[in-house]
């Protein structure tokens, strides 16, 4: 997968409105399907699976014949003078000798016997699908993260919707105080206190519209590119408690279905193979070995005293075959602490294995009270925005006819926004949880995305004021 990365980086940095040509307008389902395509993390996982079953490819490979082939092709030149005594005469020499020599050979290598490769095969092997659980759950972060991010754009979405609706009302009130003031009704600190709730809601504007863009960038680093008309939830949406299982039976098939643990189950695996494949360095090894080969040599060689020349030529072939036993009798303690070496990290991954299993079972329950108690949480949030509401337009009336001030209408209109805030976060938490609940248990898949999906039914930027992005 190769991207440009400064258009990318172009494409994250330019509002959306520059680049109308990249935005998607996409729902849940069709966001994840982005991400599915266009997710470094994913890219990387799928890569690093790949890589990982190598691994036994080549410990299998290793047990296999090993056939190698060499060929040679070599030129001598060479010039000797000298002189010998023979008697009372002195006997000079000066040769000249040019040879070209040519050899070939294939040599063969096959285990009969050896335990350490065996059992490294073995550990390789439990690494497979140690690779394919990692993938699953690769693919299941995909789905929690992006996620995650649509819906917090989302909440950043519904969140700025309450902030301007809550700069109009300030600013009315500020008005309407600066108003009573210049006929002599209301004192100067009614102007103030209003004043200085509008500004802070102008501020706190200016960062929600910061906070959403960030939060679309966020969602544009998982996906690859913008996105933008999300999907959200109506306002008669009503969660349900998943009725597959009560909270052990999600404990029960998270411990036995969960991608992660499984994963380090044959870590484990692995890593006991590991154990044995130290204990074999004291066993005997045994190999068949073979070769053929030849070589043919010819040149001449000249005297260059009386200029003679002769020619010489050879040619040779050889055949082997033999069995090596190899018996280990003394390595100074180093196959030993191998072996300890092996156990105690056999014994940390048992250990990691065990905290992993607890985390799990944990998580699981935790994910099962937090999606039972969101339920009546978002309940309780909603009717918290309805008296909130009341509250805020009771103190209008209120004011109007001089039973409330200025600084009552203030307070309730801040905490109508906070309650606003709150039940659209508890709303797409719900969902969120409902994700990470399936996502603990290994039973997550695109069907749970499907589910959420058809409840995200509403043009989510439609609630937005024509001039925010």
């Amino acid at each position: 997968m190769r991207r440009n990365p400064l258009v990318l980086a172009l494409a994250l940095a330019l509002p959306f409105s520059a680049i109308t040509g990249s935005v998607h307008a996409a729902d849940l389902m069709q966001t994840y399907e982005l991400a599915r395509s266009g997710d470094p993390q994913l890219a990387a996982a799928e890569s690093g699976r790949l890589a990982q079953k190598e691994g036994a490819v080549q410990a299998r490979a290793a047990m296999l014949p090993q056939i190698n082939g060499q060929a040679g092709y070599a030129r001598n030149d060479v010039d000797s003078t000298g002189a010998q005594i023979f008697g009372n005469q002195l006997l000079s020499s000066d040769t000249t000798q040019d040879t070209t020599s040519r050899d070939y050979g294939i040599n063969l290598d096959q285990m009969v016997f050896d335990r350490p490769r065996s059992t490294a095969l073995n550990s390789q092997t439990a690494w497979s699908p140690a690779a394919d659980y990692d993938l699953e759950a690769a693919n299941d972060s995909l789905i929690t993260r992006t996620s995650a991010a649509y819906f917090n754009v989302l909440v950043s979405i519904e969140t700025l919707a309450a902030a301007e609706a809550q700069q109009t009302a300030l600013q009315r009130q500020f008005d309407y105080a600066q108003k009573r003031l210049d006929v002599g009704l209301a004192p100067i600190t009614d102007v103030h206190e209003a004043r200085a709730q509008y500004d802070n809601a102008r501020a706190n504007l200016i960062l929600r519209r910061n906070g959403l863009q960030d939060a679309y960038q966020a969602l544009a680093e998982i996906t690859g590119q913008p996105i933008t008309n999300l999907k959200g939830l109506p306002e008669d949406f009503r969660p349900e408690l998943p009725t597959a299982y009560d909270a052990e039976g999600w404990i029960n098939t998270a411990v036995s279905q969960n991608p992660a643990l499984k994963s380090q189950e044959f870590v484990l695996q692995s890593a006991d193979a590991n154990v044995e494949t130290a204990r074999a360095g004291h066993w005997p090894t045994l190999y068949l070995g073979g070769s053929y080969g030849g070589r043919r040599s010819d040149g001449t060689s000249t005297d260059n005293i009386d200029q003679t020349v002769q020619d010489f030529e050879s040619e040779s072939d050889s055949r082997s075959i033999a069995l090596t036993l190899s018996v280990p009798i003394f390595a100074g303690g180093a196959t030993q602490s191998r072996v300890r070496q092996a156990i105690a990290n056999r014994d940390a991954t048992q250990d990691f294995y065990e905290q992993q299993k607890r985390a799990i079972v944990r998580n699981t329950r935790n994910a099962y009270q937090v999606l039972e108690a969101g339920i009546s949480e978002i309940e309780a949030r909603r009717l918290a925005v309805v008296s909130a509401r009341a509250a805020y337009e009771a103190s209008q009336v209120g004011l109007e006819v001089g039973t409330r001030t200025v600084l009552d209408v203030l307070i309730n209109q801040q905490n109508l926004f906070n309650a606003q805030q709150l039940y659209s976060l508890s709303r797409y938490n719900h969902l969120q949880n409902q994700l990470l609940l399936e996502q603990a248990a290994g039973t997550l898949d695109v069907s749970d995305v499907q589910n959420i999906n058809r409840l995200l039914t509403v043009d989510a930027e439609a609630q937005l004021a024509p001039s925010a992005p």
